[in-house]
């Protein structure tokens, strides 16, 4: 799906050879400032590289229009962004932002209950915890329902209990429609536990590990 060759960017990133497969899911660990967080932002074209070449489905990501491919590509970001509004307005503004139709209430409270997000559709989300911020966010770009799902430490600010609940639930979705997930994690536990493909990056390259079913 996403190939890099011969990526550089200013002293952060060297990618000689990178190919991230589709319909799959590909967990990244490393150092932090190891430039994990700035391969998801590659492959969106949030950044672009110094010098080298990106291709996704085949076609330099260049020639993709940024818009239109941040609807394919989606990114969750690890600080989770909260909206003025509703929990509701807050999952649905996702969907406002790439013109894609609404959805109804139970729809969204079917989503609430996969990230384990326990609150009403009403409720100011000012007041969530770290944590209920970050599962809002996550519900917030699973019902756009992107080819691609870019996630950035998506469980950061879970405990152990809700993070093996929630990442389970991510995995499922993914598995079951069909789509790719590129996600990173500190935990190497983690990354192992989920199978797919495993790459970790040392001094800004990555090291492709053994990945699992």
């Amino acid at each position: 799906m996403f190939q890099l060759k011969n990526i550089r960017l200013h002293k952060i990133l060297h990618i000689p050879d990178l190919i991230i497969e589709g319909n799959r899911i590909t967990c990244i660990t490393g150092e932090s400032g190891g430039g994990k967080t700035t391969l998801l932002k590659l492959l969106n074209r949030m950044k672009t590289p110094d010098a080298g070449t990106i291709t996704y489905l085949g076609q330099p990501l260049e020639s993709y229009d940024p818009v239109q491919l941040r609807r394919q590509v989606v990114m969750m970001a690890q600080d989770s962004l909260v909206f003025p509004g509703s929990i509701r307005e807050n999952l649905l503004i996702g969907l406002r932002f790439s013109e894609k139709p609404g959805v109804s209430d139970d729809v969204l409270k079917s989503m609430m209950e996969m990230v384990k997000l326990r609150k009403t559709l009403d409720e100011d989300p000012s007041n969530l915890s770290g944590g209920e911020k970050q599962r809002l966010a996550l519900g917030r770009v699973l019902l756009m329902y992107p080819e691609v799902l870019l996630l950035d430490e998506p469980s950061s600010s879970l405990d152990e209990e809700t993070e093996s609940l929630v990442i389970s639930r991510i995995t499922d979705y993914v598995h079951k429609r069909g789509k790719t997930l590129v996600m990173v994690t500190h935990s190497k536990a983690l990354a192992e536990s989920i199978g797919g493909d495993h790459i970790t990056f040392e001094n800004g390259s990555p090291k492709p590990m053994p990945g699992g079913a």
